[in-house]
């Protein structure tokens, strides 16, 4: 038998690449809809990062406890949102373990924060210089994962979706190309 329309290998093989683009279409839509939640959470914990470990790595004015230890339930909350992900295409999967991965290094980067301030004042200029290579890696992997999602929205026709986090200058961070959402 020749391989020709009516093989069914043949279309048993497009069936499952259907299959496997719908997954990936839906799978998507969810994970932007994540990644947009978690760089809403996170953007007070950025906020005072920039504050407490400006990107100059000169140490700002120190955070109070109760802030780290919400910067700490938020970091916290965003990994367990990334935990245990269904699997997906290449694609999905690269942009979803991207930002799983961010999310853990700025999860980090607070708890080296508190780990500073737990050291006394002469010891901790180390851990905040730790810190903001951590939040600044963070950011960073964030952009390179949230690229990876525009590309899918792009490739999906949901358009462009920019869920970046915000760079400050020195964090030399992707940011969103020009184009306008959903476009």
């Amino acid at each position: 038998m020749t391989a020709g329309a009516d093989d069914p290998t043949d279309d048993r093989v497009a069936a499952l690449r259907a299959e496997e683009a719908k997954r990936d279409a839906a799978q998507v839509v969810e994970l932007t809809s994540r990644a947009r939640r978690v760089r809403e959470s996170l953007l007070p914990v950025l906020d005072g990062l920039a504050t407490a470990v400006p990107v100059t790595n000169a140490p700002g004015p120190a955070a109070s406890k109760p802030d780290v230890e919400r910067w700490q339930a938020t970091t916290g909350k965003a990994v367990e949102d990334f935990a245990n992900p269904p699997s997906g295409g290449t694609g999905v999967n690269i942009a979803r373990s991207g930002l799983a991965a961010a999310v853990q290094t700025l999860d980090a980067a607070v708890d080296t924060y508190a780990a500073a301030l737990a050291q006394s004042p002469t010891a901790r200029a180390g851990l905040f210089e730790l810190t903001g290579r951590q939040r600044d890696a963070a950011v960073a992997i964030w952009g390179s994962a949230a690229t990876q999602l525009d590309v899918l929205n792009i490739d999906s026709g949901n358009g462009h979706v920019h869920v970046f986090l915000p760079t400050v200058p020195g964090q030399g961070a992707l940011t969103a190309d020009g184009a306008p959402e959903g476009k």
